[in-house]
């Protein structure tokens, strides 16, 4: 069995979309939930999956071994970051080379790096006037947004959006392709 462990730290809807895509997969599961926000709303949702979770501090992921240590006790074999702004540190990275991927709402290499997340770059995607945005899935490295790209999938951007519907647009996109993959991406490592 591949084991994942997602890091997310919001209300978790990417989360969700990956779990009932691998609820019931032949060899595939999540089976842990990390998070560093107290209260943050996909705690309930990984409850009411029966996913065990961790809530760390940013200290303790930076300075200790403490996440490290649960990743290994959950025997982790690859990690995914689902709407997660903390770095990961470089203990993490050297233990799970090539198996840590995130997802960005946008084509990276635009609209990238620290403090672009969420409605920021939605905005900064609308006052920029691109007549078409997506998602980037892409391997994790020491920096923010700059690992290998892996898949980009786009929508366009229509002259009337708001970010807050430019934002539903690339949900949709982000809840069909980041389980499918990170299923294509462990039938080639397994």
């Amino acid at each position: 069995m591949i084991n994942i462990a997602v890091f997310a730290s919001g209300s978790g809807t990417n989360f969700q979309s990956i779990v009932n895509y691998f609820s019931g997969h032949e060899y595939i599961r999540v089976n842990l939930l990390l998070c560093n926000r107290p209260g943050a709303a996909v705690l309930d949702r990984a409850a009411n999956e029966g996913i065990d979770s961790l809530v760390f501090t940013r200290d303790e992921l930076e300075n200790s071994e403490k996440v490290l240590e649960i990743l290994l006790e959950y025997n982790i074999h690859f990690i995914v970051l689902a709407g997660f702004l903390l770095k990961i540190p470089e203990k993490i990275l050297r233990t799970f080379p090539g198996r840590i991927v995130n997802i960005h709402p946008a084509l990276l290499p635009k609209y990238g790096g620290k403090g672009m997340y969420g409605m920021r770059v939605h905005e900064a995607v609308l006052s920029s006037g691109d007549r078409f945005s997506g998602i980037t899935i892409h391997m994790v490295n020491d920096e923010y947004d700059k690992g290998s790209i892996i898949s980009q999938h786009t929508c366009e951007v229509k002259p009337d959006d708001t970010p807050q519907a430019l934002a539903a647009r690339i949900h949709e996109l982000e809840h069909y392709w980041f389980p499918r993959v990170i299923e294509k991406l462990l039938d080639i490592s397994s």
